[in-house]
């Protein structure tokens, strides 16, 4: 199994890329581009579970570990796309040390946590790994814990120190918003937020993550101490490059015939 975990534990700094068209053809594309995770967003994005299966096949062969962005912290969420063979879920929206826990607890099974069980699945080979993959899975699968709202930003301190809560990972239009500064991302208040988290995160021993607005905010995040670091999107990159080649071959088209 891919080991986000360890890697994050070894100090390495992560690239990723959220997958929000629910296809398994730019899943693929996405992971052989060389980046370290994807996220496949069912929360915010086309797909839903029954797209989750053929990404994850599709990922298999890329080096790109899948994480799962899912709609809440309920167990039902959660371990349905763990059993599919996720290596990591995202929750959105964790406001509390309580909701941390729940978080975690979806993630693993009894008595540490929730987790139903099952051997018949793709995540323990159908049965063949099935003891190896309990055995493991507390050290394997990741838990990232979205901070998104002012209320998060109180309890940052609390939800940081839950066992389990590997990343605590930046939502900054959710955030943004919850502060009164939709977008303003170089806002001191937005600023103050980033490095509030990421001082909770460190004091814990947990890793920070964002989504960067742009690849050049690299540096910004890195520096702050961010070592989970997403940029873009299948979707966000086919609209921009289908509007930059249209808008291309309409300046041309204008040039030479004066049609709009």
């Amino acid at each position: 199994m891919k080991n986000l975990k360890e890697r994050l534990g070894a100090g390495q700094t992560l690239l990723g890329c959220f997958l929000n068209l629910g296809s398994s053809l730019t899943a693929e594309m996405v992971g052989k581009a060389g980046f370290d995770f994807v996220v496949i967003d069912i929360e915010h994005g086309s797909g839903t579970e029954a797209n989750i299966l053929h990404q994850l096949q599709a990922l298999e062969h890329t080096a790109a570990a899948a994480v799962i962005r899912v709609e809440s912290h309920e167990r039902q969420r959660a371990h349905r796309v763990l059993d599919l063979g996720a290596h990591g879920i995202m929750f959105p929206r964790v406001n509390s040390a309580a909701e941390a826990r729940a978080c975690v607890a979806a993630l693993r099974y009894p008595p540490l946590g929730v987790r139903g069980v099952a051997s018949m699945n793709r995540a323990c080979e159908f049965g063949v790994s099935f003891r190896r993959y309990v055995e493991a899975s507390k050290d394997v699968l990741l838990g990232v814990l979205q901070i998104e709202t002012a209320e998060a930003l109180d309890n940052v301190e609390e939800i940081a120190a839950v066992d389990g809560a590997d990343v605590l990972f930046i939502g900054p239009l959710d955030l943004s918003m919850s502060l009164g500064i939709l977008g303003e991302f170089d806002h001191p208040r937005f600023q103050a937020a980033l490095e509030r988290t990421a001082a909770a995160a460190a004091r814990h021993g947990k890793a920070t993550g964002v989504l960067m607005p742009k690849p050049d905010d690299f540096a910004r995040y890195h520096g702050l101490g961010f070592r989970f670091l997403a940029c873009g999107s299948d979707g966000a990159m086919v609209n921009n490059a289908a509007r930059t080649l249209a808008q291309n071959l309409i300046q041309q088209r204008r040039q030479r015939t004066g049609a709009s």
